[in-house]
């Protein structure tokens, strides 16, 4: 098992990861009843895009000896309705050190193979920029 979520109460939730014993909460965002004072549960899959994909870049800048200690990621999600879903998420992300060419070819490439890319549904609209100092 990977986790336990607890319903609080007030449209909050409480996610244990089950392996470290960390934490996560979440609430309904203001625009559906919530209150707005955590993630929303799909400010954390978009969120889980970004972090998935710096993630998967810092395994390869690992394997190429390069660094990506400061890289940062800003993310913007956005809702339809009928149903109720995310249509599109932005990330740029900014990247502390600046890389050869090469270099940037490499883990552009491995951020956009990560898993969670893979895993959001192909209506879901991804806007990946990638800025350099």
């Amino acid at each position: 098992m990977t986790s336990r979520v607890t319903y609080l109460g007030n449209l909050r939730t409480e996610s244990e990861h089950l392996q470290s014993g960390s934490k996560v909460l979440t609430d309904a965002p203001v625009d559906n009843h919530g209150k707005g004072e955590a993630f929303s549960p799909t400010d954390t899959v978009a969120n889980a895009l970004a972090t998935c994909m710096i993630t998967i870049m810092g395994i390869k800048a690992e394997e190429m000896g390069v660094d990506l200690v400061g890289t940062s990621a800003e993310v913007q999600k956005t809702m339809a309705s009928n149903p109720r879903r995310i249509s599109r998420v932005e990330v740029n992300i900014y990247f502390h050190n600046d890389h050869s060419e090469k270099e940037r070819k490499i883990l552009e490439n491995a951020a956009k193979t990560c898993p969670v890319y893979y895993s959001l549904h192909p209506e879901i609209e991804k806007n990946i920029v990638f800025i350099y100092p």
